[in-house]
């Protein structure tokens, strides 16, 4: 159910500062949005499956603390973040 390599590496291509860069805050977050989606889509299927449900949970929750994070520490790049990310409407 999680992303498969090939997806990952996209991502970090696209939101990553360096090459090879997984530890910044942007690429932490995008990475973890993906994983949400594909999450999400696995809930609409079957929607009874509570330890998915509960796994999303705990990743939307790391993903709010790493936003927290990233307003506090540079307003600008979060708000490049969600744009780029279409979070908040």
């Amino acid at each position: 159910m999680g992303l498969d390599t090939a997806d990952k590496a996209a991502v970090i291509k696209e939101y990553g500062t360096h090459e090879g860069d997984t530890g910044s805050t942007e690429t932490q977050v995008a990475i973890l949005s993906e994983r949400i989606k594909v999450l999400t889509d696995h809930l609409r299927v079957h929607n009874h499956d509570e330890a998915t449900r509960r796994g999303l949970r705990t990743i939307v929750g790391r993903r709010r603390r790493l936003l927290q994070y990233l307003n506090g520490v540079d307003v600008n790049r979060y708000r490049n973040l969600i744009n780029r990310l279409g979070l908040r409407g």
